[in-house]
Order: C-alpha cells, then structure tokens, then sequence
C-alpha cells in the first residue's frame, strides 16, 4: 500500500510529490525490509513473501499473480538514467529466495527463478532456471486460469522433480564411456584370441 501511494505521487512528476513519494518509500523500506523505487510498477496481487531485503529498481516492472520471495533483487546493471534499466517480469513468476535477477529483460509468464539464481538474460514463458548464471532446467505445465489448483503453486521456484541438467548431462557421459570400454575390452579380447 505504500509503494501505490509513493508510486501515485512520483507519476505527478511534481518535484515535491517525488520527494514526498522517496519519503515515503523510504519509510516503508524502514518498516517492512522492502526496498521498492516510487518509479517501479507493480500489478495486482504480488505476493512478497517474508519480504526482508527485496530490492525493487526504478524501471522495474512486476506483473500480475507474482510471488516473490525474501532477498530478491530486481536490479539494473546501467546507470543512464531514462532507460529501461531493470528487468520486467510477466504475469505469474514466482522468484525464489536470494534470486537477482539484473538487467532490462523480461522474464515470461509462468517462469520460475529459483532460490540464489543469478539471471541475466532473457527467460521464456514457462520455463525454470536454477544456477549462477542461471541456465534453464525444467518447462512447466502452462496453469491453468479456469481452477485455482494450489497443488500446481511451487514454492521457491523449484521442486524436487526438477533435475539439475548437469547432473544429467554426467550421467549420459558415463553411460557413453561404460559402453566404449565395453568395446575395447571386447576388442582387446579379439586381439588376444588370434
């Protein structure tokens, strides 16, 4: 409530309405542990969960149904001013704790960052990254509008069945080199036999 109020005077683009708006911001950032720019739009119902440390940058724009976590930052990685800066997140992005996501790119609807990802690129529709920098691990089912399924709501961006696509990636090297020492042995036993 006091960033659509700081957010409602910073649009006057009065300079007392902008320094009333920053003190405003700056007091609830001293109540709450959430820091979020007068500047920064945010839709209908985002959820800041255990909020503590969030940092919302200037530019930055949230859309609706997103669920954010503690120590999120949405930060920007210039400081020209009048330029999208900040990323912009699409409607029903869950951001996980301890995730920065840096830079004037948008995350699609539905993706989910999970907890210490460092984003710093473009992430589709859909999708979850894990990692630093974060790479994609997982598509997700698209939601459902129709029901309200709160088994679908994954908390934190990830869960367990997501599989870490280096660990997978190991996985298929070592089946490839038991199936090559299978045929030197194989061979070694040809060799040995004439």
């Amino acid at each position: 409530w006091f960033h659509r109020i700081a957010h409602w005077l910073w649009n006057k683009e009065i300079n007392f309405f902008m320094w009333f708006a920053r003190l405003i911001s700056t007091f609830s950032r001293f109540l709450t542990g959430i820091e979020i720019h007068p500047a920064a739009k945010i839709g209908h119902r985002v959820f800041i969960d255990h909020g503590y440390g969030v940092v919302v940058g200037e530019t930055a724009e949230i859309g609706n149904d997103c669920t954010i976590y503690q120590g999120v930052t949405l930060g920007g990685t210039s400081l020209k001013k009048g330029e999208k800066r900040h990323p912009t997140l699409c409607d029903e992005v869950v951001v996980g704790a301890g995730a920065k996501i840096l830079g004037p790119f948008k995350i699609g609807q539905g993706a989910k960052v999970g907890s210490n990802a460092v984003v710093v690129k473009s992430v589709a529709s859909g999708v979850t990254v894990l990692g630093i920098p974060a790479k994609e691990v997982a598509k997700t089912k698209k939601r459902s509008t129709k029901t309200n399924d709160s088994s679908e709501f994954v908390a934190y961006g990830v869960s367990n069945s997501v599989d870490d696509p280096n660990e997978e990636r190991i996985k298929e090297l070592i089946t490839l080199i038991k199936a090559q020492q299978k045929q030197i042995d194989d061979l070694k036993k040809q060799i040995n036999s004439d």
